[in-house]
C-alpha cells in the first residue's frame, strides 16, 4: 500500500540534516526543544523551504503538483495566527478550497463552532479564534497529508482536547496523515506515533510511551520523569 507520504533526502541548511520519512495515515506528533527543526521539518515537507529532497504523497510529487492539486494533497497550518485581512471568517475557510463549496464551508463552521462568527472579519478575532479558522482552513480541501505547527497553541482546554477529537477524526474518515508539532508533551498520548528530534534531525521514532521514556528525550529536553510530573535533569 502506497503510505501517505514518502519523502527522501529532506534537508535546508543550518537547519535539517537529511531525513527520510514514510507516514501512513494516522496522527504522528513532533516534539523537541526550541529549535530543534521542527518547524523546518513541516515547512521542507510542505514544500516551502525544500533545498534537496523529494515528498511524495500518495505517490505524487508535490514538485508537479499544480494548486488546486496540491490543496488535495496536503495543508500546512502555520505556528503564526496573525490574520491581517478585513475579510470574514467563512471567505478564510473557502480559501482552503480548490473550488466553490458552501455545504463544506458550512459543515466546518458547524464542527468548530464559528457559526456566530462566519461574517465577522478575521482580523477582529481572538487569537484562540483565528487558530480554529486557520484549522478549519487547513481541513477544507480534506487534503490527504496535515501538516500542522503548534496547533494547540492559544487554544483553552476545551479546545485543544477538542481538535485532538477532530484530528482522530478527519485520520479515520478520510485516512489522511497528521503530523502535528507540539510543546505540550502531556498530549502525546493522543498519537499513536512520536518523532522526537533535536539538532536538526530525528533522534527517537516510536510510540508514546516510548519515546516518553526514552534517555533521548531526557538529553534532549534536559529534563526527566518525577512520578507524573517532570523536573529539571540533576546532569544538566
Amino acid at each position: 500500500m502506497t503510505p501517505s507520504l514518502e519523502a527522501r533526502g529532506l534537508a535546508i541548511s543550518g537547519r535539517l540534516q537529511p531525513t527520510d520519512l514514510k507516514l501512513a495515515s494516522g496522527m504522528t506528533a513532533v516534539i523537541g526543544p526550541n529549535g530543534a527543526g521542527k518547524t523546518s521539518l513541516l515547512r521542507a515537507l510542505a514544500g516551502i523551504e525544500l533545498e534537496t529532497g523529494d515528498v511524495l504523497i500518495a505517490g505524487e510529487d508535490i514538485t508537479h503538483a499544480p494548486p488546486s492539486r496540491r490543496m488535495r494533497l496536503l495543508s500546512f497550518l502555520p505556528a503564526t495566527r496573525a490574520l491581517v485581512w478585513p475579510i470574514s471568517t467563512r471567505d478564510v475557510i473557502a480559501l482552503g478550497l480548490p473550488s466553490p463549496d458552501v455545504a463544506r464551508v458550512d459543515q466546518l463552521l458547524e464542527q468548530l463552532e464559528l457559526g456566530a462568527l462566519a461574517d465577522r472579519p478575521v482580523d477582529h478575532l481572538s487569537t484562540g479564534e483565528r487558530s480554529r479558522v486557520l484549522l478549519a482552513r487547513a481541513l477544507a480541501a480534506r487534503p490527504r497529508l496535515l501538516l500542522l505547527d503548534e496547533p494547540l497553541s492559544n487554544l483553552d482546554p476545551y479546545w485543544v482536547l477538542r481538535t485532538l477529537q477532530i484530528l482522530n477524526s478527519e485520520a479515520r474518515q478520510c485516512g489522511c496523515a497528521v503530523l502535528a508539532s507540539l510543546h505540550d508533551l502531556n498530549q502525546i498520548g493522543a498519537f499513536e506515533r512520536v518523532l522526537l528530534m533535536d539538532g536538526g534531525k530525528v533522534i527517537a521514532d516510536g510510540n508514546p510511551a516510548e519515546v516518553l521514556d526514552s534517555p533521548e528525550l531526557a538529553r534532549a529536553f534536559r529534563i526527566e520523569k518525577d512520578g507524573r510530573s517532570w523536573k529539571i535533569s540533576e546532569e544538566t
